[in-house]
């Protein structure tokens, strides 16, 4: 009887699978472009939103937007995309400065504003910020604009400085340089130095535009909140000749007897 040969080893081969790993998108500032950036701004534009921006900004002939382009994307949306481009180098952000579309205008201010915001940045770079932002006030041309960047990118970077380009913006014949120069100081309203608001707001106490007194208005208020004294005081002295929008804003959060006090003694 022939033995019978032992069976034969079977040997499963098992073929090992590589899984590659999917490469990180480059996010080095140097690979953050405004051409991207307005490439993926594009294809958030929306004609429902357009609608809506049209109405809320005054972009008609005589208007203080005049000649203002808007595509109709969601600022929700838009600062979102700005997060994702905050590394970007001032280079290419004044690019988008440059470009005549509001809403990459409003990418170029939100990644200042993210990134004055940031306290990994070096000194040098809020410097490049802060000079970026007065060298191309030019494109900063609106209020959104300005109430977006001013507070960090200029106020930040002049917390410990001198702040006398404030005092020269506030007399400016450009009403968002005016603008500029209050709203800055809501950085130091923050720490509670409230002198440079009260002292640029007699400045501006004059303005005739409606979105300088609207913002005048606003910022006494804000400083109010930090040194109510020096509101009182400031009220006692000029709320009879101040213009009424400038007082209405300023006294919002008073309680309704001195409000109303104040009120009464308002220009008609």
């Amino acid at each position: 009887m022939a033995k019978s040969s032992p069976p034969k080893k079977v040997v499963k081969t098992v073929a090992k699978t590589t899984v590659q790993k999917k490469a990180k998108p480059d996010a080095s500032p140097s690979s953050l472009l405004a051409k991207d950036f307005l490439k993926q701004l594009m294809a958030l534009q929306s004609d429902d939103e357009l609608r809506k921006i049209q109405r809320y900004f005054k972009s008609g002939e005589g208007q203080y937007g005049a000649g203002d382009k808007f595509i109709g994307v969601r600022m929700g949306q838009l600062f979102a995309l700005a997060k994702t481009f905050m590394d970007m180098e001032p280079a290419e952000i004044e690019k988008l400065l440059e470009n005549p579309i509001h809403e990459a205008r409003a990418g170029a201010v939100s990644i200042m504003d993210f990134q004055a915001r940031s306290r990994k940045i070096p000194a040098s770079r809020r410097k490049a910020l802060y000079d970026l932002y007065i060298d191309r006030h030019d494109c900063i041309n609106n209020w959104d604009l300005v109430d977006r960047s001013a507070p960090y990118v200029v106020g930040g970077y002049l917390h410990d400085k001198s702040r006398d380009v404030l005092y020269k913006l506030a007399r400016s014949k450009n009403m968002w340089e005016r603008r500029t120069a209050i709203v800055s100081t809501f950085f130091f309203i923050r720490q509670g130095d409230v002198d440079d608001t009260f002292k640029i707001a007699e400045i501006l106490l004059r303005d005739k535009e409606d979105l300088v007194q609207k913002a005048t208005g606003g910022w006494l208020r804000a400083a109010g909140g930090k040194a109510p004294a020096r509101l009182y005081e400031f009220l006692d002295k000029y709320a009879s000749t101040m213009p009424r929008t400038t007082l209405r804003y300023a006294t919002e959060r008073l309680d309704k007897k001195r409000r109303a006090h104040y009120l009464s003694l308002a220009k008609l």
